[in-house]
C-alpha cells in the first residue's frame, strides 16, 4: 500500500484515488462498499459500508444548511451583518486587507471590511469591469461599454440572469441597495401573467407544447424507446419519483401535498445520511444502480430535464440544486440587468479598486511554513505580498507589488493554479486547487426587431404582409426562400448589421424547415430541443420604448457548450438562428437584426469556467479544505460554498471571510 493510500484508509475508507487503484484487484461493488450490497435504500450507513466518514458528511451538511460548528443557523447572523455591518470589536486594530478579485464575493467582502474601518485594496485582473460572472451586455454601466445591440435600449445577460427568492442574502443586498427587481418567468406566462406552458419541446423530430406533453407524454416518451411502464409519465415526474424518497431523509410532504423541511436537527442528520450514502456517486450511477432505470429512460430524463451533460458529475451537486429550488420557488431579475448589483457595490469601494492588475505571485508569512530568514525579516511587517502585472492593453506592461496584513482570495481555483504561492499551502488546499472540477457554459444571444414569441397568428400575418403579401402563406406551405435572402427582411430591421460572413454561414448551414409551427404567443419562459441549441429563453419583460428583444437562443453546459466553443463568434449567430428555426419555424428570420452576443465562460480569461461543478466524491474529499484559511490567506467565492454558480454562495462566503478577518 502506498503512503497516499494509507492516509486515505486512515481518513475513512476509499476515495476516488484508492478506488481507481482498487479496480484492478476488486470488483466495482467491492471497492465502493467493502463487500456490502450497493443497492441499499437511502439511510444511514456505517463507515465501513460506504467508506465515507460520517463526520465528513456532517461537515458537508452543515455547509449546505449554513450552520456553525454548534449547528446554529448562520444566515440570520449574516443578514444582520449585511444590514448593520460587522460587529464592533473592543480594541480592534484596523487591518490592511487585500482582496483579490472584484466579483460579488470580493466586492461584498471589501465593502463590509471598509465600513468596519479596515483599509482595503481590491485587485482586479479585468481592465475595466467588476462583477466576475455577473456580466450584462449593455451600454454604459461602470465599465462604460459601447452599445452591444442594434437597438440602443436593449441589454441581455452573459452570466447570472435569475435569482431565486429562496436566497435570503442576495435578497437582502437587493433591498438594501434599493435595486428594482421583478419576476423572472422561468415558465412562460400568458398576457394576464398566468402560467401558459405553451413553449416547445422539440426532440426526436417531434414538436409538442409543454402543456401537451404534461397531459399526454406517450408520443415523446415512446420516441426514446422507454419501457411501457414509463410511456404515460412525464420525464420530470419519473425523475421526482426516485429523488423524493431521498428527499424524505430531510423533509416530508404535508397534508396539503407541499414538501416541508424537518426540524433542523433531523434535517442536518438527514442531509448527512444522503451525503454518506451517495457522496461518491455520479448522477448516472444513481439512475442506473439505485433507481434501476434503463438506458432509454435515462436518455429521456437527461434530454428533457437538462441532465445529459452532467450525468458523469456528482449526484450530490444536481440533487442539491433540485432540492433547494422547488417548482414553487419564485425567481427574480434585476431591472437594468444583473450587473446593477456590482454597480451598486462598486460605488462604495471604487477608489480602492485597482483594475488591470492580474495577480501572478502570492507570498505570505505563515509561522509554521515560512523559512526562518523570511520570518525574521518580515514577521513584524506585512504578512502578504502580491505581485501583479497589467496586460498592456495598448500601453506598457506594468508590474506592481502590493502588501497587506491579510488577503481575501476570490480567484476561481481553476485560475489560482496559475498563481505562484509561497510557501506552499497545506496539502488539502493544494489538492483542492488542483482537482476541483470546473464546468463550461456557453450562451448565444440573438437580437430581433420584433418580439415574435409574443405574436399570435394574426400578428404574424400582419408582420409578414409588410414584407410580401404572399409571404405568410409561403412560410406556411414551405415555399419561402431558404437562401438567406429573407434574413432581416422586415422593415423594422435596421440596415447594415447582417454581415456577409453571417449570410454565408447561414446559406451553407440553414435549417430546411418544411412545417411551420403555430405562433408561440407567450411572455418569458423557454423551449428545449435535442439540437445544438438545447435551451432557449425569451425575455420576461419588455424594454421600455423598444418593440424588439434579445432571445437567449442557446444555453448549454459541459460537452454541449464545448461544441459551441469550437465556433468563432461570427459563425455562432447563424448557427444559433438555424437551431431556433428548427423549433419555432423559418419565419423568425425576417426579424433578425444580424446582431448577437455570445459568452463562453471556459474561454473567459478571468473566469476559467462557468462554475465549480463537483465530481463524484469531491464534496466529502475536498469541501472542508476549500474555504479553510491558510495563515493570513482567506478564501471566498461561490466555489467555497455549497452553492456554486449562484450569487448567494458568493455573498455567503464574503460575509464569512469578512467576519474571520474582523474578529481575529
Amino acid at each position: 500500500m502506498t503512503e497516499d493510500h494509507a492516509v486515505e484508509r486512515a481518513q475513512g475508507g476509499f476515495s476516488r484515488r484508492s478506488f481507481a487503484a482498487a479496480v484492478g484487484t476488486a470488483t466495482v461493488a467491492t471497492a465502493l462498499t467493502s463487500g456490502v450490497t450497493a443497492a441499499a435504500p437511502a439511510q444511514a450507513a456505517p463507515r465501513d459500508s460506504t467508506g465515507i466518514d460520517f463526520d465528513r458528511c456532517l461537515a458537508v451538511a452543515r455547509a449546505l444548511l449554513v450552520l456553525d460548528s454548534d449547528d446554529r443557523p448562520l444566515v440570520p447572523r449574516y443578514q444582520t451583518v449585511l444590514k448593520k455591518g460587522l460587529p464592533a470589536q473592543r480594541r480592534a486594530r484596523p487591518k490592511n486587507v487585500m482582496v483579490i478579485g472584484a466579483g460579488p464575493a470580493g466586492l461584498v467582502a471589501a465593502w463590509l471590511l471598509k465600513k468596519a474601518g479596515h483599509r482595503v485594496t481590491v485587485l482586479e485582473a479585468n481592465g475595466n469591469r467588476a462583477g466576475g460572472r455577473v456580466k450584462t451586455f449593455r451600454a454604459g454601466g461602470h465599465e462604460g461599454a459601447e452599445q452591444p445591440f442594434a437597438d440602443p435600449g436593449q441589454y441581455a445577460e452573459a452570466g447570472a440572469m435569475r435569482i431565486p427568492g429562496s436566497h435570503p442574502l442576495v435578497m437582502e443586498l437587493i433591498d438594501q441597495f434599493r435595486l428594482g427587481k421583478r419576476r423572472f418567468h422561468y415558465v412562460d406566462v400568458d398576457s394576464e401573467g398566468l402560467p401558459a406552458n405553451r413553449t416547445w419541446i422539440h426532440v426526436n423530430g417531434i414538436r409538442v407544447r409543454r402543456a401537451e406533453y404534461a397531459r399526454a407524454p406517450r408520443r415523446v416518451n415512446q420516441s426514446f424507446g422507454v419501457p411501457r411502464a414509463h410511456w404515460d409519465t412525464p420525464a420530470g415526474t419519473i425523475l421526482r419519483s426516485v429523488l423524493d424518497p431521498v428527499r424524505d431523509e430531510f423533509s416530508y410532504v404535508d397534508r396539503n401535498g407541499k414538501r416541508v423541511d424537518k426540524p433542523l436537527p433531523e434535517r442536518l442528520q438527514g442531509w448527512a445520511r444522503v451525503v454518506q450514502r451517495f457522496g461518491d456517486w455520479s448522477m448516472f450511477r444513481f439512475l442506473t444502480e439505485h433507481a434501476g432505470f434503463d438506458e432509454r429512460t435515462i436518455d429521456l430524463i437527461g434530454t428533457l430535464e437538462n441532465l445529459t451533460s452532467r450525468l458523469p458529475l456528482s449526484f450530490i451537486h444536481s440533487f442539491i440544486g433540485s432540492s433547494l429550488i422547488s417548482p414553487d420557488t419564485p425567481f427574480y431579475e434585476l431591472e437594468g440587468g444583473t450587473a446593477v448589483l456590482p454597480d451598486a457595490l462598486l460605488e462604495h469601494v471604487r477608489e480602492d479598486v485597482r483594475f488591470d492588475r492580474r495577480v501572478t505571485r502570492i507570498q505570505y508569512h505563515h509561522p509554521d511554513r515560512s523559512s526562518p530568514d523570511v520570518e525574521h525579516v518580515r514577521s513584524k511587517g506585512p504578512h502578504v505580498w502580491v505581485d501583479t502585472v497589467s496586460e498592456g492593453r495598448g500601453g506598457p506592461v506594468v508590474r506592481e507589488q502590493f502588501t497587506a496584513d491579510v488577503a481575501v482570495v476570490t480567484v476561481p481555483f481553476s485560475g489560482l493554479r496559475h498563481v505562484q504561492i509561497t510557501p506552499p499551502m497545506s496539502y488539502g488546499k493544494r489538492r483542492a486547487v488542483s482537482e476541483l472540477h470546473y464546468d463550461s457554459a456557453t450562451k448565444v444571444l440573438l437580437e430581433f426587431s420584433r418580439r415574435w414569441w409574443e405574436f399570435d397568428e394574426a400578428d404574424w400575418k400582419r408582420a409578414l404582409h409588410a414584407v410580401d403579401p404572399g409571404l405568410y402563406d409561403a412560410y406556411r406551405t414551405g415555399r419561402a426562400a431558404a437562401d438567406g435572402s429573407l434574413l432581416g427582411a422586415h422593415p423594422s430591421v435596421p440596415a447594415g448589421h447582417i454581415s456577409a460572413d453571417q449570410r454565408t454561414h447561414y446559406a451553407a448551414n440553414r435549417a430546411i424547415v418544411r412545417d411551420q409551427p403555430e405562433a408561440v404567443d407567450v411572455v418569458g419562459g423557454g423551449s428545449m430541443s435535442d439540437n445544438a441549441n438545447r435551451f432557449m429563453f425569451h425575455p420576461s419583460h419588455r424594454v421600455p420604448g423598444s418593440e424588439g428583444g434579445v432571445v437567449l437562443a442557446s444555453y448549454s453546459w459541459a460537452d454541449d457548450a464545448l461544441r459551441w466553443d469550437s465556433l468563432e463568434d461570427e459563425a455562432r449567430y447563424p448557427y444559433a438562428l438555424c437551431g431556433l428555426q428548427q423549433v419555432y419555424g423559418q419565419r423568425v428570420e425576417v426579424f433578425y437584426t444580424g446582431v448577437g452576443r455570445t459568452q463562453s465562460w471556459l474561454r473567459d480569461p478571468y473566469a476559467y469556467g462557468e462554475a465549480s461543478v463537483l465530481l463524484p466524491g469531491q464534496h466529502t474529499e475536498l469541501l472542508t479544505a476549500i474555504p479553510a484559511a491558510e495563515g493570513p490567506l482567506h478564501f471566498a467565492g461561490d466555489h467555497t460554498s455549497v452553492k456554486p454558480a449562484w450569487i448567494e454562495g458568493a455573498v455567503e462566503s464574503a460575509v464569512r471571510t469578512a467576519l474571520e478577518i474582523h474578529t481575529a
